[in-house]
């Protein structure tokens, strides 16, 4: 299902999910949820839901310049591909990987890798000058974007898996419904991991240190993609918990 605004950022998405569509790229099962979620980001602006439209308006199109720039650098071949989107484009070429983990392996890369920088990048040139009743503003501009990300997933579950997976394979049921991941696990558990995450990258002492938190990030991010496809039954049903549970376990 195509978004159904205007927009420049949704019309980008919506010509490369005909094109993908067109070539039975299975690329296009990730953005095709990724643009119903942008629609109803780019919707609640001008409803009034956040504190700071302009910022978030700001936060939703650096978000989105993060995933198309590895997937520029990934489709020209020359240049470096962040490590977890490597392997989530890879996926999208093995016809025996299911629909909810292509979707799962792009949300993965895009939350728990892509929003850690993009977060930085929106809150390290003020943070050190606010008071802490703005930086709480922030914290729930944030916290709302994953709540309207929450608010999509009926539609995603309809328009984009049952969509593209009509017929349920085995490992699809294993995984379960969509909603029950993307909002017991991921909206619940992940977000706080994220904000985590940017938060120390902001406050750390040097460049050195920032880039050893980033390259942390990554690998960890990436741990989780290979606990989903290469973990089994157990692996699919704990790749959505937060971080400290699965270091915990010794999973990642």
């Amino acid at each position: 299902m195509l978004p159904t605004i205007t927009h420049p950022l949704t019309d980008l998405m919506a010509e490369r999910i005909r094109q993908w569509e067109q070539h039975g790229d299975r690329r296009v099962i990730f953005l095709a949820c990724y643009a119903l979620m942008t629609q109803n980001m780019l919707q609640a602006i001008p409803a009034g839901r956040f504190q700071d439209p302009a910022w978030v308006t700001e936060l939703i199109h650096k978000f989105a310049n993060y995933y198309f720039v590895s997937l520029a650098a990934y489709e020209r071949g020359d240049l470096p591909v962040p490590a977890v989107w490597q392997m989530a484009h890879d996926e999208t070429r093995n016809p025996k990987t299911p629909v909810v983990a292509h979707l799962l392996l792009g949300v993965n890369a895009h939350i728990n890798y892509d929003l850690v920088l993009v977060m930085v990048d929106m809150l390290r040139p003020t943070w050190p000058s606010l008071t802490p009743a703005q930086r709480q503003l922030r914290h729930q501009d944030y916290w709302l974007v994953n709540t309207i990300i929450g608010e999509t997933i009926d539609t995603v579950q309809e328009n984009v898996v049952n969509r593209y997976s009509p017929v349920m394979d085995p490992v699809d049921r294993l995984l379960g419904p969509l909603d029950e991941w993307c909002t017991a696990r991921l909206i619940a558990h992940w977000r706080a991991d994220v904000w985590q995450h940017a938060v120390a990258m902001m406050e750390a002492p040097d460049k050195a240190a920032r880039q050893k938190l980033r390259q942390a990030v990554e690998v960890q991010a990436l741990r989780r993609a290979r606990l989903l496809c290469e973990g089994g039954e157990t692996g699919a049903r704990v790749f959505g918990y937060p971080l400290h549970w699965l270091q915990r376990l010794n999973l990642v």
